[in-house]
């Protein structure tokens, strides 16, 4: 009777490692599409891409997987046409803008093509346009900035500096005045930045003309507050007690770690959440595992205390 159930334990073992051989071997493809490195988060952002890619590639020989950039909406519409052609099982697509992308990501949908979108969601974002859906939590970051400026400065006159006036920008905006409610915060100006420092540069040498007191400026990612420290260092202003950001670029978590007294903080928004959304995409198929509906991470707020934990020296963001 041992032996017939030892012989069975074996046969059992047998076909679930024959199953479990056959799906490495299973042949998938999935298609990258993410904006060109404009800035340094979105150098990030190809950095953990084509890494993930790798390490998954490693991982499952019957997989390949295709990265690409596009520089703009029309451009990347274009790279998913021709990723479809290349006859993509998947999507990951982290789009430049949204809405103007929207048709050609239902048109891969819709041939029954499994979509992760990542962090810049459009308008109506349900299951008609992706099955995963992978972001930062943007309305966070924006209330998490806006509950420490609140608290460490609670009558401060603020200058923003906003992003790109697309949904996830609005998000922070939001998050933001929720998180500066019922303060004596002012806020004195909100402009577009574009997410890139030699604009935010320029904004914030605007508000150094404009304004002659200004106490903290909030600017919605890592690369503007590179300009606007450039701005202020520039004109030599002694008045701004601090700048606060976000995304957990190295140069700015070292700020922090150092005890930089212009950036005793920043907020985590991390470019390695496209490796998270290919990381699931590729469960979806070799897994087996149901992978749908939205994953969301933490806006954490790093501090001198916490920041050693967010330092990769080696990443290029």
């Amino acid at each position: 009777m041992r032996k017939k159930l030892l012989g069975l334990t074996v046969a059992a073992f047998s076909v679930v490692a024959g199953f479990a051989h056959a799906q490495e071997e299973k042949k998938v493809t999935i298609g990258v599409s993410i904006p060109a490195a404009s800035h340094g988060w979105t150098a990030g952002v190809i950095y953990h891409a084509e890494r993930v890619a790798k390490q998954l590639m490693a991982s499952h020989p019957g997989l390949n997987v295709i990265v690409k950039t596009s520089p703009d909406p029309a451009s990347q519409a274009n790279a998913v046409q021709d990723l479809a052609t290349q006859g993509i099982d998947a999507l990951v697509i982290l789009p430049t803008d949204p809405d103007p992308l929207v048709n050609a990501i239902k048109e891969i949908k819709d041939k029954g093509t499994f979509v992760s979108l990542v962090d810049r969601a459009p308008s109506v974002n349900d299951n008609s346009v992706r099955d995963l859906y992978v972001a930062g939590n943007n309305f966070a970051l924006g209330q998490t900035a806006g509950e420490y400026i609140k608290t460490t400065t609670p009558e401060a006159e603020v200058v923003v500096i906003r992003g790109m006036p697309i949904p996830i920008d609005q998000e922070r905006q939001n998050g933001f005045d929720k998180g500066i409610e019922g303060s004596g915060v002012k806020v004195l100006d909100r402009q577009y930045g574009n997410w890139n420092r030699d604009d935010a540069f320029k904004v914030m040498q605007d508000y150094l003309t404009k304004y002659q007191k200004i106490d903290v400026v909030w600017c919605q990612d890592d690369d503007m507050a590179v300009g606007v420290l450039q701005a202020i260092e520039q004109a030599g202003r002694t008045d701004i007690q601090y700048v606060v950001a976000g995304a957990g670029s190295k140069d700015m978590i070292k700020k922090v770690m150092d005890g930089d007294k212009m950036i005793p903080v920043d907020v985590l928004y991390p470019p390695a959440m496209v490796g998270t959304a290919l990381e699931m995409t590729a469960a979806n198929f070799y897994g087996q595992v149901p992978v749908r509906g939205v994953y969301t991470i933490d806006a954490t707020l790093v501090t001198k205390d916490n920041a050693k934990d967010f330092y990769f020296p080696d990443s290029p963001f």
